[in-house]
């Protein structure tokens, strides 16, 4: 086998699509309901990346199922208004399909709304595979995700690298063994994911093409 990468695994929000707004909305909707008066818009920017269940479960272990009830609905309602996409997105997941690369999402979202995301955005008809959170029994940073991804590719994680915005996805990434890329236009900024160690930061999504050898 040879170790040259020929598998490049996504994550979704963030990364591909710019979903920034639609999830700091969601998560305020949803903090003034339960929470009145308590979260500002800064106050929610660290939950973007991990799972609901891991945000809302410590915050209210009785009612955090309606927590993620009201984020959803709310999340659904909006989407096409606030989601779209980044900037260079869309011509190089279609350069990387067109040199014959093996193309994943491996997202903490629910399958459903990935497929929206994906639709809205034009991406659907790139990716061979897609593990959302529905799919898994442990979401990122674990490496179950990425490694079910790279399983459903025929891949390995020595022919991969992972792409995120967050630093779940480089944490993902390196306990999966793979190659890690961070995103700069990171809301959380690029000091933030330059503490997990990427093994390159791209300054816009083009910059993996050199990278990979395209």
């Amino acid at each position: 086998m040879s170790n040259k990468i020929d598998t490049v695994l996504f994550d979704l929000d963030g990364t591909l699509i710019d979903t920034n707004e639609l999830i700091i909305s969601s998560f305020l909707h949803t903090m003034e309901t339960y929470f009145p008066g308590q979260y500002k818009r800064k106050d929610v920017l660290p939950f973007l990346g991990p799972s609901l269940k891991d945000t809302f479960e410590p915050m209210d272990p009785e009612s955090y199922e309606d927590m993620i009830k009201t984020y959803r609905t709310y999340n659904l309602a909006n989407h096409d208004l606030l989601v779209k996409s980044f900037e260079g997105v869309y011509e190089t997941v279609r350069t990387l399909k067109e040199s014959g690369f093996h193309l994943g999402i491996v997202t903490t979202k629910l399958s459903d709304v990935v497929q929206m995301g994906l639709k809205l955005t034009g991406l659907d008809e790139f990716f061979e595979v897609v593990v959302a959170l529905d799919h898994v029994e442990k979401a990122k940073p674990d490496p179950e995700p990425l490694l079910k991804a790279l399983d459903m590719l025929g891949s390995s994680p020595e022919r991969a690298i992972m792409v995120g915005d967050n630093h779940h996805d480089i944490l993902g990434g390196k306990n999966a063994g793979t190659k890690t890329a961070a995103v700069a236009w990171s809301i959380k900024g690029r000091e933030h994911l330059e503490q997990y160690k990427p093994d390159y930061m791209l300054e816009k999504m083009a910059d993996i093409l050199p990278i990979l050898g395209v």
